[in-house]
């Protein structure tokens, strides 16, 4: 099992920001890391602090750590359906793909944020509609990284014309493509026909069973190997510090028990390249030690 680091603050000041996130991946990757990530919004979300706390625009972000990353796997945490269309969501993660070298992951839920939208003026359809648009998207994703399928795309919410996407995407067939929610009936289901990768939010191992539970028998009602979809889950606990390195190792390592691929853990509103040096590094190498 891995361990991945999830960007959500941006806190340093513009001066430094620039650093700090250049720093953050060198830092991910000398720790051996297999998921690095920030949040896709508009705003900061409330629940982190305030609306008016800095938010970078996420692919922009992703493109930066790319240019100083080599080996580890980029993707938004995640990308709501509502923010971009889906045609020029394809484009956006095909060029960070290309330019990363086949590290991108397009990570994607339903979206929920209505302050945010209605602040910058972004439809927010209810949630039933929202899903719709969802599942739209994913399919227009998957068309536009089909080399055989220019289009057209015919659907409820979206309908082009064309579905060119020239450079194709590094990673074969695609990049990944992460479906992120605990929803049992609709997200769990668009994961097993569409996705490569889930990624829950669950206070623990078994909770997080009882979803891949659901995830298996949504795959079995559609002919899919569940096998085939990598299991990702955010760590809900508080972050790690230094003296809590050994509880930690063994809270997330408990995880691997349930068949859980990496657990991505939100960084702290600091100093982040040395916390990952520090902390997260050395639970990795305990956790990669461990098997």
């Amino acid at each position: 099992m891995r361990l991945g680091v999830h960007i959500n603050r941006f806190n340093q000041g513009p001066a430094r920001l620039a650093a700090e996130l250049a720093a953050t991946g060198a830092a991910a990757e000398e720790a051996g890391l297999g998921w690095l990530s920030v949040m896709d919004h508009y705003f900061q979300m409330e629940g982190n602090d305030r609306a008016e706390d800095p938010m970078l625009e996420c692919y922009t972000a992703l493109g930066f750590l790319a240019a100083h990353t080599s080996t580890v796997r980029l993707g938004a945490l995640v990308t709501g359906v509502t923010y971009r269309h889906p045609g020029l969501l394809a484009k956006v993660v095909t060029t960070l793909d290309v330019l990363s070298g086949g590290r991108a992951t397009l990570g994607i839920g339903a979206a929920w944020y209505e302050r945010e939208h209605a602040g910058l003026g972004v439809p927010f359809p209810p949630v039933a509609e929202r899903f719709e648009r969802l599942e739209e998207a994913l399919r227009v994703c998957l068309q536009m990284w089909d080399p055989r399928d220019n289009g057209p795309f015919e659907g409820e919410h979206y309908r082009l014309a064309e579905t060119l996407c020239v450079p194709a995407p590094v990673s074969a067939p695609h990049p990944e493509v992460m479906v992120g929610g605990n929803g049992e009936r609709k997200t769990l289901r668009l994961v097993a026909r569409y996705a490569d990768a889930c990624n829950v939010l669950v206070p623990t191992p078994a909770e997080a069973a009882r979803k891949f539970d659901v995830l298996r028998r949504h795959c079995e009602d559609l002919g899919r190997d569940p096998d085939e979809i990598r299991r990702t889950v955010v760590h809900l606990g508080a972050t790690p510090g230094e003296g809590d390195i050994d509880a930690f190792t063994a809270e997330v390592g408990a995880y691997a028990q349930v068949g859980v691929d990496t657990v991505i853990v939100g960084a702290p509103d600091g100093d982040v390249p040395g916390w990952v040096e520090r902390v997260v590094g050395p639970a990795a190498r305990r956790l990669a030690e461990a098997g």
